[in-house]
């Protein structure tokens, strides 16, 4: 099954320049697409939640406080520009 991608990601990808479709990679939520149709990148584990999932489950608070550890946890790669951790980052939390 297909990760239904939010409004919330759809928003931050317009901001970034890219297009984002549902991943085909079984293990993956969405892959990253350049304006030219290039993959740059296949992010979001399934089985895990991201921000907008935890926003819809347990509420704003609660997805607050995850947000902030996943940060935390993913200090080293999300901030690296290009990067899949860059634009999980980006687009999911």
């Amino acid at each position: 099954m297909l990760y239904r991608i939010t409004r919330y990601t759809y928003n931050k990808a317009k901001k970034l320049n890219v297009i984002v479709r549902p991943s085909y990679r079984k293990d993956k939520k969405i892959d990253v697409f350049s304006k030219n149709g290039y993959l740059i990148a296949s992010v979001g584990a399934k089985g895990y939640f991201d921000y907008p999932t935890y926003i819809q489950v347990y509420g704003k608070e609660y997805a607050d406080k995850r947000r902030k550890l996943y940060k935390l946890r993913h200090s080293k790669d999300r901030l690296i520009k290009g990067s899949a951790g860059y634009y999980a980052d980006q687009l999911l939390w």
